[in-house]
């Protein structure tokens, strides 16, 4: 019962910091409005209540069609990396691996850029070519990089990690290969680096209403592997003795992850550090329970990138940061520190 109670209230308390930090987020800006503002446009806006409008129109629209979609999209890549993150480490039983060790964000990148070059126009469900492809390029990456692991009716980890490694430097050789190649891509040169630094871009709730479900469920549904990942830090023969089919729990835990990682570069670019600090954060201050592992540590990333990306967008306005760059500044001293911190081994 302690420890059902001492989930709920960690969970409870990062559900409240985080609507903390999106009602702030949208209040920050280069036109301040006031906390209390929104949260009447937006109870007015789902239809909860009919308060009087006491501000100016304008401030509505800015909210509705800037702030909160660039905030909702920041809380929902960090949820899906951070997860992704928890799943991918839990699998690998490595804590230094991240969502884009299977290659997935050289697939993402590369699916991006020869969207750039195709004189395509088209758009699905609100959603650009560019993320598109960028989505179907990680997805296609991972499904080449299980495949070549795979030997006979089992994929070892040590060759996944092996195929991911090759697959990810030939990618990018290709990519870099059609960048210099392509005089279409030479124009293109700040989408392509804005793309790669990583940066919140959803223009539109139509892109929220595709991929924000997606990534919700996904979260919601690795919720119930936390069993198979705490029988994997015991080992693969010690799941198996539990009753775990381990190589079908292997596709479906990187299956997830990959799916989950690609809706995030879908609408964020590549951003690093979220996948790998997070976890790693959140695993010490709770522990290597994935029960409570997983949803803390998706609450923690939505909350990490929206502070990240409102610092982004307004420490040295008007100017903006890629939030990609601001990850890996935050990130990396951040993680230098927990290894020297803690000094010991990780318990999966």
């Amino acid at each position: 019962m302690k420890r059902r109670n001492r989930a709920a209230i960690t969970l409870g308390l990062l559900i409240l910091v985080l609507i903390g930090a999106l009602l702030l987020a949208s209040a920050f800006g280069a036109v301040s409005i006031p906390a209390l503002d929104i949260v009447k446009m937006v109870l007015n806006k789902i239809g909860i209540s009919d308060f009087q409008a006491t501000w100016n129109p304008a401030n509505e629209t800015i909210i509705f069609q800037i702030r909160l979609l660039r905030v909702i999209g920041a809380a929902l890549v960090g949820a899906a990396l951070a997860t992704a993150g928890v799943l991918f480490q839990g699998l690998l039983r490595n804590p230094m691996a991240d969502p884009y060790i299977t290659g997935t964000s050289a697939g993402a990148a590369l699916g991006a850029t020869i969207a750039m070059i195709l004189p395509l126009g088209l758009a699905f469900s609100g959603l650009g070519v560019v993320p598109v492809a960028a989505y179907c390029g990680a997805l296609a990456t991972i499904l080449l990089v299980y495949n070549l692991a795979r030997v006979g009716s089992r994929t070892p980890i040590i060759s996944m990690l092996l195929a991911g490694f090759v697959v990810s430097s030939m990618l990018t050789a290709v990519m870099s290969l059609l960048i210099m190649m392509s005089d279409v891509l030479q124009l293109k040169l700040h989408s392509i680096f804005s793309f790669l630094m990583g940066s919140i871009s959803v223009q539109y709730w139509s892109q929220i209403a595709v991929i924000g479900p997606i990534i919700l469920i996904g979260i919601i549904i690795a919720q119930f592997f936390a069993f198979h990942l705490n029988a994997f830090s015991l080992g693969e023969e010690q799941a198996a003795y539990l009753g775990i089919n381990v190589e079908r729990e292997k596709l479906l835990i990187l299956a997830l992850a990959s799916l989950l990682t690609a809706c995030a570069v879908s609408l964020s670019g590549l951003i690093g550090f979220v996948g790998l600090v997070i976890p790693h954060a959140v695993r010490l201050a709770l522990g290597p329970d994935h029960r409570l592992l997983l949803p803390a540590s998706a609450l923690a990333g939505a909350i990490f990138l929206v502070v990240a990306d409102t610092l982004a967008r307004t420490i040295l306005a008007p100017t903006e940061i890629p939030v990609g760059i601001l990850t890996a500044l935050i990130g990396a001293p951040f993680f230098i520190y927990l290894l020297r911190r803690t000094r010991r081994e990780y318990a999966f």
